[in-house]
């Protein structure tokens, strides 16, 4: 605390005991100063520092969402050298709150990874005034609805590579893609939180932040949901299992195996409805020993993800 002045009566020849009466006072005053609640401002800070609560954590119904997906997904995960990650947001819902598990841990891409090479080529063609030429559009069409290498692997180098792509993710709001060394498209790295802020960015009615012109223009958002829906028919899988039959599904997976594990990485994201609400889902996965079980996990995922994120009385059952 600050040192208390010492005070002088003006007139000379003050009496000894008038002085030491006031030096009592003096200190009296300065031992009910050091016993204040107040204390020094230091003392004040630190008080409040400790009686501050803890920073607000997620919503308590994010909270209950993740917990349920999580219980969902136990008897799912097969253990051993499998890794998986999930996140789902109903579109409809009131908040639009993400349910998750593990979203914000790394993946390789595969071809997933094929959904940002197109919208950074989308991009680049509104930065430029100008609509995509015809080898780029066919090129765009085999690259999402057969997923074909050959022309992913024109487009890339169209774009610019891992660095074009990274900046039109970093336009798009993604926090921790990076796109794949050298030629490898499909060893970009991503998150399932991340995945789901790109289909955002495709599918989510309503005013974005992303819009034009730092983001998709809505002919570009249009062109690229189209190409989802026209998957072809041995594509149908992942997460188009959890919608409602008979309902429409928007999606594109990705799939690989590693020379070096021989271990497969499969991925799946889009748009699904069941029971006329409308979800948009990413599950990752890696480490699958054989491809068909990897399929039906991601598949079950879906599932579990979907019953986690309901918010209507129709909750979609988990597969037999």
């Amino acid at each position: 605390m600050p040192d208390t002045p010492i005070w002088t009566h003006p007139r000379r020849g003050l009496r000894a005991s008038a002085l030491r009466v006031y030096a009592a006072g003096i200190a009296v005053a300065a031992a009910l100063a050091a016993c204040s609640p107040a204390g020094s401002p230091s003392q004040t800070q630190a008080v409040s520092a400790r009686a501050a609560p803890p920073a607000p954590g997620p919503p308590r119904e994010k909270q209950g969402r993740d917990a349920a997906l999580a219980r969902a997904l136990a008897p799912l995960l097969p253990g051993g050298t499998t890794r998986l990650a999930v996140a789902v947001v109903d579109l409809d819902s009131a908040d639009q709150e993400v349910a998750s598990y593990r979203a914000n841990e790394l993946f390789d891409t595969a071809s997933i990874s094929k959904l940002g090479i197109l919208a950074a080529l989308l991009l680049q063609a509104q930065d430029e005034g100008r609509a995509l030429t015809v080898s780029e559009r066919e090129d765009a069409e085999e690259m999402i609805r057969t997923s074909d290498n050959h022309a992913a692997n024109t487009l890339w180098q169209t774009i610019g590579e891992a660095d074009s792509l990274d900046a039109a993710h970093h336009r798009l709001g993604l926090k921790a893609t990076k796109g794949g060394p050298g030629t490898s498209w499909g060893l970009t790295q991503t998150t399932a939180h991340d995945q789901i802020q790109l289909l955002r960015t495709i599918f989510a009615p309503g005013p974005m932040t992303s819009r034009p012109p730092k983001g998709l223009a809505p002919a570009s958002r249009a062109y690229i949901r189209r190409l989802m829906s026209q998957i072809t028919d041995d594509q149908d899988w992942g997460i188009s299992a959890a919608r409602s039959p008979g309902s429409r599904w928007a999606l594109k997976n990705g799939w690989n195996q590693r020379t070096t594990t021989g271990l497969w990485i499969i991925n799946s994201v889009g748009h699904i409805t069941v029971h006329s609400h409308h979800y948009l889902i990413s599950v990752l996965s890696s480490g699958t020993p054989t491809l068909k079980p990897g399929i039906t996990l991601i598949e079950r995922t879906a599932r579990a993800a979907i019953g986690a994120a309901t918010t209507h009385t129709h909750p979609w059952p988990p597969e037999p």
